[in-house]
């Protein structure tokens, strides 16, 4: 806690790390004390314009300051596990970026980390928090989509190879990275088709190189089926030029909505009048801006768990996602490239 009464925030990593700077700047019940990065640039790109922040190139020198109650862990992502755990270890708290480690098992030292110190751990998953989310999850939780038997996603994004090279040579590695196009850019998507659609049951998948120089994939394609009797097929990759859509389609026996991120496509359901459908096209549309000039106060991206994570410390609760939460996605990812290998459906 700070001397004016604030949650004193710390970030590590300034590649996706400036994304939660801005926020932790943007919430007024926390400080920015510190940031944290081994590239001496990155950290005066902060501390240039923010001249009270503190500038750190040795994480554990930074663990030393007994103003930062929150560390947002933002390095590459196979040292996701090691340096969370450092922190519990110190007295932090700590928020981790996706995916929360590159395997269920450093991601379980997390858990046990969490359990040991009594100190609040929480993940990144923002897109559950796109505007339109919260209705096409109550809509489906309360059965007003009927029984769902069929999901479609897709994250056909496109990466330059020079992505990959550079100071992102971690990238495309399974050493750091932990795979390819499904674990760093679709995970978000996997983790919202099973937060929607279920817990998985089994999982036939296919993976291969197309068009970059890398060790992991930038394409995988897979079928999943669910204990609750769905199915669903799952793309992800990096090859679609010059970037396209990311397709979220959810289909029940009521109803059919189909989303390309947070921009709504299609929304039909059964009793409900056309009036019902325009103001659902009005509301979410056009994606999370639009829909929020709806709605006073309702926030998007990054911000929405800078803060639930700050208000989970001072409440003394859990934040919005925790480590057996983010682990979901992260057994998935684990079998879908079981399966890829070994050319097998793989249980979960």
């Amino acid at each position: 806690m700070t001397k004016d009464n604030k949650i004193g925030y710390a970030v590590a990593g300034l590649g996706v790390g400036k994304t939660h700077v801005e926020s932790v700047l943007q919430y007024d019940k926390c400080k920015l004390i510190a940031v944290c990065d081994i590239a001496v640039e990155k950290i005066k790109s902060v501390t240039d314009k923010n001249p009270e922040v503190l500038g750190y190139t040795n994480f554990d020198e930074m663990l030393k300051n007994p103003e930062i109650d929150i560390i947002s862990i933002c390095l590459p992502s196979g040292m996701h596990a090691e340096y969370s755990v450092k922190a519990l270890e110190s007295g932090k708290n700590v928020l981790i970026e996706k995916p929360i480690d590159i395997t269920v098992e450093a991601a379980m030292k997390i858990e046990k980390a969490r359990l040991s110190t009594g100190k609040k751990v929480g993940c990144i998953y923002q897109n559950r928090n796109h505007a339109v989310m919260r209705p096409l999850k109550n809509a489906i939780d309360n059965g007003k989509l009927g029984k769902i038997f069929l999901g479609t996603f897709a994250v056909k994004w496109y990466r330059e190879q020079s992505y990959y090279e550079g100071e992102h040579c971690w990238h495309g590695t399974w050493e750091m990275d932990g795979g390819g196009s499904l674990i760093n850019q679709a995970i978000h998507t996997l983790d919202i088709m099973q937060w929607l659609m279920g817990e998985p049951e089994s999982v036939t998948s296919t993976m291969s190189i197309n068009a970059h120089k890398i060790d992991t994939e930038d394409l995988t394609a897979s079928i999943i089926k669910f204990k609750n009797g769905a199915t669903a097929t799952f793309l992800s990759t990096t090859c679609c030029y010059p970037g396209l859509s990311t397709d979220i389609q959810i289909y029940g026996t009521k109803g059919s909505v189909e989303l390309d991120a947070d921009i709504l496509k299609l929304w039909k359901v059964q009793g409900e009048d056309e009036r019902d459908e325009e103001d659902m096209f009005d509301r979410y549309g056009k994606g999370n801006g639009v829909a929020c000039a709806y709605e006073p106060g309702l926030k998007y991206g990054h911000v929405t768990q800078i803060e639930d994570m700050v208000d989970a410390v001072i409440e003394g609760r859990d934040p919005q996602i925790t480590p057996l939460e983010a682990i979901k996605a992260l057994k998935l990812i684990e079998a879908i490239y079981k399966s890829a290998r070994t050319g097998e459906t793989v249980y979960l």
